[in-house]
């Protein structure tokens, strides 16, 4: 009997997940992927394991433009427990060190103002950043502790939502930019409060301007004929940036890589969506009155 390999289909545009706790993003990725039987699939920066909600999942020509939504903002609903801080800052870790939690509500508002704003934040040992080739968390499983530079993030918003003091537990909004750890932030709120904080709920309320009511989980997922029509547009990962349309003529020539001159000058360099009449086509750099093609689609 021959063994007839699947042929996988040419899919294009994003699928917003709502990735579910205890799975890695990874996982999640290759789950979706044959659910859609597509080609080409790719996530746009992992949650962990812990971590629920929106996980953009691009296929075939938004690939191309993934990059952008892990550049772009983020917005959390965090609980933190504390009076117990952990190894990874989070409930998967080991407990290092306990102490009784008594503080006030003006504390907590106090404590809260120094993690917003412009600040600099040193990546927890346990992350995905690379050393040497190798990312970190490998190093800390192992016991190594590899000295790393803060980074400047800022958090737009860091919202108290509720204490409750019978569990100690603490939530939390957050809108922050990329390359925000919240286990961080929670860690470092910890240590200034006195008495040590773990993260032990996280979910993604929202990447970039996505919608928060497109996303769907595995279990929905799985029970949809039309699965193509839950997916967001391949433009959708650059929507925040502004939108040139060219003519037919003009289109085909960016198509084939020439600069192109426009009508309108910009003062300095920008990055561009470009649309060949109604069809987007993909991003160029608008300089003064030119401009060249970036990262461009197959149509």
């Amino acid at each position: 009997m021959m063994n007839t390999k699947k042929i996988r289909r040419d899919i294009h545009g994003v699928l917003l997940l709502d990735k579910p706790q205890g799975m890695a993003s990874n996982d999640a990725l290759q789950k979706v992927k044959r659910l859609f039987n597509a080609k080409k699939a790719g996530h746009t920066g992992a949650l962990d394991p812990l971590a629920t909600g929106m996980l953009p999942i691009c296929f075939g020509e938004a690939t191309k433009f993934s990059q952008y939504l892990l550049d772009s903002d983020k917005r959390y609903r965090v609980i933190a427990q504390l009076g117990e801080r952990t190894d990874t800052s989070d409930a998967d870790g080991q407990i290092i060190c306990s102490k009784v939690v008594n503080i006030s509500q003006s504390q907590i508002d106090e404590a809260l103002t120094h993690f917003r704003g412009d600040i600099l934040q040193v990546p927890t040992m346990f992350s995905a950043l690379k050393y040497q080739g190798k990312p970190l968390y490998e190093y800390a499983r192992q016991g190594i502790v590899i000295e790393r530079e803060a980074r400047p993030i800022t958090v737009y918003q860091n919202q108290f939502i509720q204490f409750n003091p019978d569990n100690n537990q603490l939530t939390l909004e957050i809108h922050c930019s990329k390359g925000t750890y919240i286990r961080t932030i929670i860690d470092d709120l910890g240590e200034l409060l006195g008495c040590g904080a773990h993260v032990i709920y996280l979910r993604r309320l929202q990447v970039s301007n996505y919608p928060i009511d497109k996303m769907i989980s595995l279990d929905e997922l799985q029970h949809i004929t039309d699965k193509q029509a839950l997916l967001m547009p391949v433009d959708s990962p650059v929507q925040d940036y502004p939108k040139i349309t060219l003519t037919d003529i003009q289109g085909k020539d960016i198509l084939l890589g020439r600069n192109i001159v426009l009508d309108t000058s910009v003062s300095s360099e920008t990055l561009v969506r470009i649309y060949q009449e109604q069809q987007f086509i993909g991003i160029g750099i608008q300089k003064f009155n030119q401009l060249s093609p970036k990262r461009l689609i197959s149509v």
